[in-house]
């Protein structure tokens, strides 16, 4: 598989949270040369399936789910005047970074290239020009007349950031919408390591939706598919200039495996040892509440889901040159496929026991 060209090919689709069919035809496309079944569900999740096998040929009772969001952040037409649009973020959109940017405006009856504007710094007063615009100060230009604009522009049209994905030195990439296409591809990688394994559970890869506005497609698919344990693939944040290095983890040294009340400790012990057997260097990551992963709402859906959760460093996480290590993609890959290669029903018991032993 060439990483790379899949990441590209990813990140230039758009898929804003709650308009995400384009980008879940194309993970269809990706994922169904090494599955079984595809489909996507009444949220727009799209699901593969994979099925194990034993020894003996007898087919699995168990299933794990593998979750990776595929929605990302952007804008959506909150008004028009005089030929220009007013916008309102769709997810944790950044008003810091918006200013000069290229877009699209996804209107009625066809796309229209478009930048970001706003007030002249010199027309500012003393006191603005050193603080970041709000959003509702800027507007988009898409060099229509008003009459144009309002016959193909309405309320409630999407707008999307322009970006080719840039190649870095380093075996880098930096693009938009690495969140979360990053885990989709390495989802893919996974998929296409198990065929080369014998693996005795079905493995469910879900491209979740509106991860992005609050977990939603990851809530109602893990209820519907009700895995007996489940990975969330999401980006970390990478070390950059200014950034913490308690909080941040670096490109190209491997993915992270969360630690906290998110995750059940053997599915984290179970991603580590996996990781031992590959040689393979990852970083523990501590989350002590909330992993802002999809991982938060598949663990208590239903009765109850043991979960882990895999990270991807990414810098500039959450604008439009978000940077990745095309390296550490591939290895959450070969991490994800071991873990699953592994798993039997002694596993499945050690769940229930560990928290058995600790009674008390």
């Amino acid at each position: 598989m060439d990483t790379a060209a899949l990441l590209k090919k990813l990140s230039q689709v758009n898929g804003i949270s709650g308009h995400e069919s384009e980008i879940a035809a194309l993970v269809l496309d990706e994922w169904r040369p090494f599955v079984a079944e595809t489909r996507t569900d009444k949220m727009g999740n799209a699901i593969a399936v994979r099925h194990g096998t034993d020894q003996a040929g007898r087919q699995p009772t168990r299933r794990i789910m593998l979750a990776s969001h595929m929605d990302q952040i952007g804008l959506l037409v909150a008004g028009v005047q005089r030929g220009f649009m007013r916008v309102t973020p769709i997810g944790g959109v950044d008003p810091s970074v918006l200013p000069g940017h290229e877009v699209i405006v996804h209107g009625r009856k066809r796309d229209l290239p478009g930048l970001i504007a706003g007030i002249p710094s010199h027309l500012l007063k003393p006191g603005e020009r050193e603080k970041v615009i709000p959003i509702d100060h800027l507007w988009i230009d898409v060099g229509l007349s008003p009459k144009q604009v309002d016959h193909l522009v309405q309320i409630g049209d999407l707008v999307s950031l322009r970006r080719e994905v840039v190649e870095l030195r380093g075996s880098l990439l930096a693009g938009k919408a690495f969140d979360n296409r990053a885990s989709v591809a390495a989802v893919t990688v996974c998929l296409e390591h198990l065929q080369t394994m014998q693996h005795s559970w079905d493995v469910v890869a879900v491209a979740t939706v509106q991860e992005e506005v609050g977990l939603l497609g990851a809530t109602t698919a893990a209820f519907d598919l009700k895995p007996d344990v489940a990975i969330a693939i999401d980006v970390t944040y990478g070390t950059q200039h200014g950034s913490p290095d308690v909080e941040t983890f670096a490109l190209g040294k491997g993915p992270t495996i969360g630690v906290g009340p998110n995750m059940h400790p053997q599915m984290t012990q179970g991603l580590r040892e996996a990781a031992q057997r590959l040689n393979l260097e990852t970083h523990w990551e501590p989350m002590t509440g909330s992993s802002s992963t999809d991982g938060w709402a598949i663990q208590v859906a239903r009765e109850g889901v043991p979960t882990g959760v895999v990270g991807i460093p990414l810098r500039s996480m959450h604008t439009s040159v978000e940077t990745l290590s095309i390296k550490d993609v591939e290895h959450s890959g070969r991490l994800l496929a071991e873990f699953i290669r592994g798993l039997d029903e002694e596993f499945y018991r050690s769940l229930v026991d560990y928290h058995d032993k600790t009674k008390g």
